[in-house]
């Protein structure tokens, strides 16, 4: 996790805003997590990568403003995604039960963040932006239908 989700941003986001410096212009959207802006039980690595993403999103944008390249984040909250699967490692069982009762974040809601977020004019930066399914009211509260 450590390696995906902050050395991985780190080592790609040198090398692409180095273009983005040159040309004085880009715009940078870092995936976050909603595990990113608070903690919870058996989460500790992965809140800590989450809340790294977040430290970063909003230091590179303090050092990257003066380049006119904007940056965002989008922290999504319970997303349909193949995490699960890898959390419970493979059991599709255990995965499908964490969905069981609600309706997750789709891939897609997330892509359509990004859309929105790419489609604001050129004077809007849309510096953070939580999204979360309309059942999940925090990191720790989602309400399910049995």
């Amino acid at each position: 996790m450590i390696d995906t989700n902050v050395k991985g941003l780190l080592y790609v986001s040198r090398i692409i805003s180095k273009g983005m410096v040159d040309r004085q212009s880009g715009h940078i959207i870092n995936i976050g997590s909603i595990a990113g802006k608070s903690v919870y039980p058996n989460g500790n690595v992965y809140c800590a990568t989450k809340h790294a993403v977040d430290a970063l999103s909003r230091a590179m944008s303090q050092d990257l403003y003066r380049y006119n390249i904007k940056v965002s984040q989008v922290c999504p909250g319970l997303a349909e995604t193949e995490f699960s699967k890898i959390r419970f490692k493979g059991d599709d069982q255990l995965a499908a039960a964490v969905y069981k009762g609600y309706v997750p974040l789709k891939p897609e809601d997330i892509a359509d963040a990004v859309r929105y977020i790419i489609m604001a004019p050129s004077h809007v930066n849309i510096s953070d932006l939580v999204i979360m399914p309309a059942a999940q009211a925090s990191s720790t509260m989602v309400k399910k239908e049995i």
